[in-house]
């Protein structure tokens, strides 16, 4: 497991994040891409626990998941299964694993303020942060994929799965946007990456 994780996050990160796996109970996965989720933790009834990430992801987005996965597992260690899966409790804990993680030989200069902004009060995924993500996706492969708050008003996109949408106006923080096959209004994050058709 170790040396397949190895290959997916910084090198100085490396003997910090192998002390943070060191459970046999703890098993860490690294999966093909899925469009809804960088990674998950789940508990299973044999008294496993088991945490995933997405292989495409670039190393620095792949180190923020898999702490945030980590901090879930010590959370339930902690506390239980009784508190909020993204309460206090879980943000005291990644702001406390992440801690370590958060210096210029792990980071990029250009990356540190806005990670250390965000590990104030961390959210539920950091994707909804727009500026840490628009931060992180510039170390990301090459892609035909647009940030939604890029998207010119009225302009046509589609999604992984093909679906067609037009962009329309910005409620306090999400996009409306309409299916053109069905007519239904649908509210986009600014940071759903979509593909712009014209």
């Amino acid at each position: 497991m170790q040396k397949a994780i190895q290959q997916f996050i910084p090198e100085a990160a490396v003997s910090k994040v192998f002390k943070l796996l060191e459970n046999e109970d703890l098993i860490v996965k690294i999966k093909q891409e899925r469009k809804t989720r960088h990674g998950d933790y789940r508990r299973f009834p044999d008294g496993r626990h088991q945490i995933t990430v997405n292989a495409n992801l670039n190393q620095y987005r792949f180190l923020i998941t898999l702490i945030h996965e980590v901090a879930h597992f010590e959370t339930y260690k902690n506390y239980g299964f009784k508190v909020k899966p993204h309460g206090k409790e879980w943000k005291y804990t990644f702001q406390r694993l992440m801690l370590p993680f958060i210096n210029p030989d792990i980071f990029p200069n250009q990356l540190l303020p806005l990670i250390a902004q965000h590990f104030k009060s961390p959210k539920a995924s950091s994707d909804t942060d727009v500026n840490l993500a628009l931060a992180l996706k510039q170390f990301d492969e090459p892609n035909n994929k647009t940030y939604i708050f890029e998207v010119p008003l009225g302009s046509t996109f589609k999604l992984y799965n093909n679906r067609v949408f037009k962009k329309g106006n910005k409620r306090t923080k999400r996009y409306e946007c309409v299916e053109i096959a069905t007519g239904k209004l649908y509210l986009f994050s600014p940071n759903a990456e979509v593909e712009v058709i014209n």
